[in-house]
Order: C-alpha cells, then sequence, then structure tokens
C-alpha cells in the first residue's frame, strides 16, 4: 500500500478534525505529500470520518491522477495539490470549516495578529475571494492570497492550513480557530491590540523549533 504512514495519519487526524469541532459532518479534507515519489495522499469525498480506514484515502500524482485507491478523492483536490506543485516547504495540508475563522471569511476579513499563536500561520491569515469550491479556479486564488504564510482564509468558505508534515498543519489550523474566537470576542468589547510584525517574527523562529525534537 503506497504512502501507508502518511493515509494512517490522515485518517487520525481526520477522526480528530471532527471530534474537535475544526469542521462539521464530512465537510473539510487533509492530505500529505512525499515528495520522493510526488505523490499526495488525501481523504476521500463524503466519507464519515468516524469510519476511515487507511484504504479508502486517496493516492495522486500533481496531474490529478488517481494512482491507487477505490475511492473518489476529495473534491478540493486540487487546492492541496497547487501547494505541493508551487511550495517546496509546503508538506500537508489541512482544510476546515472552522466556525469562528470562518466568520471572518464570510465577512471577507482578514485575520490580524491577535495573539503570538498565530505566528504558527504567520504575521496575519489573508482572506481569499469567494470562489465555488471544487474549481481550479478557487484552488489559484488560494494558493495567490496565501502567498508566504502557513494559512488562508476561504471567502465564505473555511480555512486553509499548510505545514510541513500533518501534525504541524493541524496545529496551525488550531491556532487560527483560536485567534477568530479571540478576534470575535475582542471586537465585541472594544477595539482589539494586535502585536507588531517584528513581534510575530520573533516568535515565529521560536515555533520553529517548538515541541520534541526527533
Amino acid at each position: 500500500m503506497l504512502l501507508a504512514k502518511a493515509r494512517e495519519e490522515i485518517v487520525k487526524h481526520c477522526q480528530k478534525m471532527a471530534a474537535t469541532g475544526l469542521t462539521p459532518g464530512t465537510s473539510g479534507n487533509i492530505s500529505a505529500f512525499d515528495a520522493s515519489h510526488a505523490l499526495m495522499a488525501i481523504s476521500p469525498s463524503g466519507m464519515d470520518y468516524k469510519d476511515l480506514t487507511p484504504e479508502d484515502i486517496v493516492i495522486m500524482d500533481l496531474e490529478g491522477n488517481t494512482v491507487e485507491g477505490k475511492r473518489t478523492p476529495s473534491s478540493e483536490y486540487q487546492m492541496h495539490r497547487i501547494f505541493y506543485a508551487e511550495r517546496k516547504d509546503v508538506g500537508a495540508v489541512v482544510h476546515t470549516h472552522s466556525p469562528f475563522a470562518t466568520t471572518l471569511a464570510c465577512l471577507g476579513w482578514e485575520l490580524p495578529a491577535i495573539h503570538y499563536i498565530l505566528a504558527f500561520a504567520g504575521e496575519r491569515v489573508p482572506c481569499a475571494p469567494y470562489l465555488t469550491y471544487g474549481t481550479k479556479q478557487l484552488a489559484e486564488a488560494a494558493y495567490q492570497a496565501a502567498g508566504d504564510y502557513n494559512a488562508v482564509l476561504l471567502g465564505n468558505h473555511g480555512v486553509l492550513a499548510l505545514g510541513e508534515n500533518i501534525h504541524r498543519a493541524f496545529i496551525t489550523a488550531e491556532s487560527v480557530e483560536y485567534a477568530a474566537e479571540l478576534y470575535w470576542r475582542s471586537l465585541a468589547l472594544g477595539r482589539p491590540n494586535t502585536l507588531r510584525p517584528e513581534e510575530m517574527e520573533r516568535v515565529a523562529s521560536k515555533f520553529s523549533g517548538y515541541g520534541q525534537q526527533e
């Protein structure tokens, strides 16, 4: 079975994504990229995450062809593929419809540096314009809006979080949602303070060695 470890990680994090409320129902999707074989493993379309198994994960090449797997791949595979094709620092993509971040996306707002934890994503999280889900146009808009950041809001849609691996991308998705909730609550009470770009850069540098290193 190709990319067996990646498949296991995708199943685990899809189930965690649903359990933690980062995405409702069967929405959202997760992928991982194996640069040595130029293949990506991606969650299937429309399956209940609690029933997901590694065999359900689909293996695709960067031209969008299914290489291995019996399921239909996520309808958003284009949005994953473009980051693997264009950014060498991205090894995994987590796409959620988390409520607070998606609320900002429905307003067409970017998420500013309301808390240092957002440094997992960058100095801020930009917002891409709304385009129909599953289209190449949406993939291109998400890529352009993200720039060098590790997260982007998708107008009237959701969130895309990037990382060197699934664990890191998932942390970024969680951090974006947490910061979005803080921003929403702060706006309800007054005018939020935000952190300067140089402080976010300093924190991002500290985060590069965050956690237990292998």
